[in-house]
C-alpha cells in the first residue's frame, strides 16, 4: 500500500468516526468497549446492561462465548477452546448511542478463572474507563461522561516522607484526561502555603489520555529541619483553567532531617561495648530482622519476631529507641497473622512509611499448596495490627508468588525486592495501589522474576537479608546457602518471557534476564544473614559465630576491613541506625542490641541543627554551608578546626551560603564553628576522600 492510499484510508476512518458521532442524538454519546483477553478467554461471557441490572435483564449487548455460556455459568468449568474469544487478543464491541450522564454496567461472568481480562470503555473515542477482571463474577459500573476540554490529574510526586536539608528537584507525573492535546502548562509548587513557584513550559505534545512526566526547573531548598507540606499543580493548560478541580493538586507531607552519619570506621579503631535495647521482657521472641521507621528523626525501631508456627509472627516497636529514660516498647500482632505474618523472615520500610514483610513458609493457606509471598503494611498505629474495614486483618496488600521468602529490600513507594527461596530467584514486587486494610484485590500487582542469579538458602529460619543502594542501583543480597553475598544492578536486564501466576491474577508476571551481577563476597562467611550499607561501607552478620563484618564497598568485590566479635551465635538482621551506630537482633537469645564505640559522636551534631546546615556530610571533595537565619552582621565568623584543634579555615561573612573545598584536607573529623553577636554554634564534619 502506498502512502497516498494509507492517507485516504486514515481520512475515511476519521470521517466514519465523525459520522458515527453525528448519528447519536444530542443527549447521547457514542460508546465502544475494547476487550483485551488473557489465557482461557473462551471462558468469558458478559453483558452491557442499563444501570446495574442483573445479567439477562434488558441487556444492550451480549459478548464472549455465547454457544456454551449464559448468566449462570460462573465457575462451571465447561467451556472449550474455539468458542467465543481467543486468548491474548483484542476485540472492539459496539458502537452504541447511550444516554449522557446515565449509569451503565458490564456484567462479567467467567467459568474457569481466566483472570486479567481488561475492559476499556471508550466514549466518543476516548478511553475513559478501564476495568480488569479478578474473580469469576464482576459488576463494573460507569457513567456516560465525555471528557472535558481541559482536565489533568496529578498522579505522582518524587518527594519522599523523609529527606535531608539539601536542594530537591520537584518532579512527578500527571495524566491528561482532556479531550485536547496539551501544548503548554504553567507548573506550580508551593511549600507550606508560601507563594507559588511557577514555571511556564511550552512546546509540549501531550495527547489525550496519556501520562506526562514533569520536572520543575527551580529546585526547593529547605532551610531548616522540620515538617513541610508541598503542593504541586498545573495553573493553566494551553492558557485555560483546568475544568475539574477534584484532581488538580498533589500533596506530600515531608520531614526534613539529618541523614545517617557514616561513622562505621570508628568500629575499626576503638573499643566497642553492647547496649541491650530489648529482650524477652519486651516480648522479643526469635527475632529475625529490625528496621527504623522511614522518618528517622522519630527514632522508632521496629523489631520483627519470626516466632514459631504456633505463635506466628509479631513486632515489637521501640519508641525513643536507646533512650534510657524515655524508651517504650509495644508488642503487636495482626489478627490474621496465621496467613499474613506466619514465620516472617524479614521486613523493610519504604520511603512512603509503609513497610513490607516476607514469610519463610510454603503455603499461607496451610493446605499443601505453595501460596505465599510478601505482605504490605501501614506503619500508622491506627491501622497496623488492628481489625480493618475488610475481613482480613490490617494488611493493606499481599502477593503470593514467592514461598520461603527469606529477605526483602525496599525500592520506593510500594515497590520491593524479595529473596524468593522457593523459586531460588531475586524477585521484584510492585503492589502499585494498596487495597486498604483487610481487603484482597491484588489484581494490579506486578511481579518480575530475575533469572540470572540462582539462590540457595540454608534453611527456613536463618534469613537472607537484602539492601538496595539507591545511589548506584546495586542490590546486595545475602545468599547463605552458597556462603556469599551477590549484587545485581537493578537498572539492567529485560523481559524475556512470562511465568504462570499461582492462584491469583496479576497485572504483570514476567521473567527478566540479562542483568549485570557478580559474586560480591565469597570468602570468610559461614552463615551470612544480615546486611546494611552506609556511604562506602557495608556490614554483614554471620549467624554461625555472631560476627559483624565491616567491608569497603568501593570496589567490584567487597574488601573486609575488620570484624566485631559479639561472641554470641544467632545474629540475624543488622541495621545502621539514625545515630550511625550498628544495631542487631540475636535470634537465639532473643535480644535487640546496639553496638557502641569509645568514640562519641552525636548524630544531631553531624549534619544540622538550628542555625546552619552542612551538606553533604560525610564529604569527599566539596561541601556547602548555608542558612537563612543569620542576619546581616559583620561579626559573623566561620572557623573550622581539625581533630587536633588546629584551625584549617577562617572566614568573615554577612550571608551564609557558600561552598568549601576539602581537596587538601586529611580524612577525619572536623569542627565547624560559627560565631556572631548572639553566640556560637558548632557542628561536626566528616571528611573522607
Amino acid at each position: 500500500m502506498n502512502k497516498f492510499s494509507a492517507y485516504v484510508l486514515f481520512l475515511l476512518g476519521v470521517m466514519s468516526i465523525n459520522s458515527l458521532y453525528a448519528q447519536c442524538p444530542a443527549n447521547q454519546d457514542s460508546v465502544t468497549i475494547t476487550i483485551q483477553t488473557e489465557n482461557h478467554a473462551f471462558g468469558i461471557y458478559w453483558q452491557l446492561v442499563p444501570d446495574s441490572n442483573a445479567c439477562g435483564v434488558n441487556p444492550i449487548f451480549t459478548g464472549g462465548n455465547l454457544a456454551q455460556m449464559n448468566c449462570n455459568s460462573a465457575g462451571l468449568n465447561v467451556t472449550t477452546a474455539g468458542n467465543g474469544y481467543a486468548g491474548f487478543s483484542t476485540y472492539i464491541e459496539g458502537p452504541w448511542c447511550l444516554d449522557r450522564d446515565s449509569i451503565y454496567s458490564i456484567r462479567y461472568i467467567e467459568d474457569r478463572g481466566g483472570y486479567n481480562n481488561t475492559f476499556t470503555v471508550n466514549i466518543n473515542g476516548y478511553p475513559v474507563y478501564s476495568f480488569v477482571t479478578s474473580t469469576i463474577q464482576h459488576l463494573f459500573s460507569f457513567t456516560i461522561t465525555p471528557p472535558l476540554a481541559y482536565n489533568v490529574g496529578m498522579k505522582s510526586l518524587n518527594l519522599t516522607s523523609y529527606m535531608t536539608p539539601v536542594p530537591h528537584t520537584i518532579s512527578g507525573s500527571f495524566f491528561n484526561y482532556s479531550a485536547n492535546t496539551i501544548t503548554s502548562i504553567e507548573l506550580c509548587y508551593s511549600i507550606n502555603g508560601a507563594a507559588p513557584v511557577t514555571q511556564f513550559i511550552s512546546g509540549l505534545n501531550i495527547a489525550p489520555f496519556t501520562t506526562y512526566h514533569f520536572t520543575h526547573s527551580m529546585p526547593w531548598t529547605p532551610i531548616t529541619n522540620g515538617n513541610y507540606d508541598c503542593y504541586v499543580w498545573c495553573q493553566t493548560l494551553n492558557g485555560n483553567a483546568d475544568m475539574d478541580h477534584s484532581n488538580d493538586t498533589i500533596h506530600k507531607a515531608v520531614v526534613i532531617g539529618n541523614p545517617i552519619p557514616d561513622i562505621i570506621d570508628h568500629y575499626l579503631t576503638s573499643l566497642v561495648s553492647y547496649t541491650i535495647i530489648g529482650d524477652a521482657a519486651d516480648q522479643v521472641y526469635f527475632p529475625s530482622d529490625l528496621d527504623f521507621h522511614t522518618i528517622l528523626s522519630r527514632n522508632e525501631l521496629w523489631v520483627l519476631n519470626m516466632g514459631d508456627s504456633v505463635s506466628n509472627g509479631s513486632t515489637v516497636t521501640f519508641y525513643n529507641a536507646g533512650d534510657t529514660n524515655n524508651q517504650i516498647s509495644l508488642w503487636r500482632q495482626d489478627p490474621n497473622a496465621d496467613h499474613f505474618f506466619n514465620m516472617p523472615a524479614a521486613m523493610a520500610f519504604s520511603d512512603n512509611t509503609n513497610f513490607a514483610s516476607v514469610d519463610a513458609i510454603l503455603d499461607a493457606h496451610h493446605n499443601a499448596g505453595h501460596f505465599a509471598g510478601p505482605a504490605l503494611w501501614s506503619s500508622d498505629s491506627l491501622v497496623y495490627a488492628l481489625p480493618g474495614p475488610g475481613p482480613l486483618g490490617s494488611h493493606i496488600d499481599m502477593l503470593h508468588q514467592s514461598p520461603f521468602a527469606m529477605g526483602i529490600a525496599a525500592d520506593h513507594d510500594n515497590v520491593f525486592w524479595v529473596y524468593d527461596g522457593y523459586n531460588q530467584r531475586i524477585t521484584y514486587y510492585d503492589f502499585v495501589k494498596d487495597h486498604g486494610p483487610g481487603f484482597d484485590d491484588h489484581s494490579d500487582g506486578i511481579v518480575r522474576r530475575y533469572d540470572d542469579v540462582v539462590l540457595n538458602r540454608i534453611n527456613d529460619t536463618i534469613p537472607n537479608h537484602m539492601v538496595l543502594d539507591d545511589s548506584t542501583g546495586w542490590l546486595y543480597v545475602v545468599d547463605n546457602g552458597n556462603q556469599r553475598v551477590v549484587r545485581m544492578d537493578i537498572n539492567t536486564g529485560a523481559p524475556t518471557g512470562t511465568f504462570s501466576p499461582y492462584q491469583e491474577p496479576l497485572a504483570e508476571h514476567t521473567i527478566y534476564s540479562g542483568t549485570t551481577w557478580n559474586d560480591y563476597i565469597t570468602t570468610g562467611l559461614v552463615q551470612p544473614a544480615g546486611i546494611d550499607i552506609v556511604g562506602n561501607r557495608m556490614i554483614v552478620s554471620d549467624y554461625s559465630n555472631g560476627d559483624i563484618i565491616i567491608y569497603d564497598k568501593t570496589s567490584s568485590t567487597g574488601v573486609e576491613l575488620g570484624r566485631i566479635h559479639t561472641n554470641a551465635p544467632g545474629v540475624a538482621g543488622v541495621k545502621i541506625g539514625p545515630d550511625g551506630k550498628i544495631w542487631y537482633v540475636n535470634q537465639l537469645i532473643n535480644t535487640v542490641v546496639r553496638v557502641d564505640t569509645s568514640v562519641s559522636i552525636n548524630s544531631n551534631e553531624v549534619t544540622s541543627a538550628a542555625g546552619f546546615n552542612i551538606y553533604p556530610n560525610p564529604v569527599d571533595k566539596e561541601f556547602t554551608v548555608f542558612s537563612s537565619q543569620f542576619s546581616v552582621d559583620k561579626q559573623n565568623q566561620l572557623r573550622i578546626f581539625n581533630i587536633m584543634g588546629e584551625e584549617v579555615f577562617s572566614k568573615t561573612f554577612t550571608t551564609l551560603n557558600f561552598q568549601l573545598s576539602t581537596i587538601n584536607w586529611s580524612n577525619g573529623v572536623y569542627l565547624v564553628q560559627i560565631t556572631n553577636s548572639t553566640g556560637t554554634i558548632r557542628k561536626k564534619l566528616v571528611v573522607r576522600h
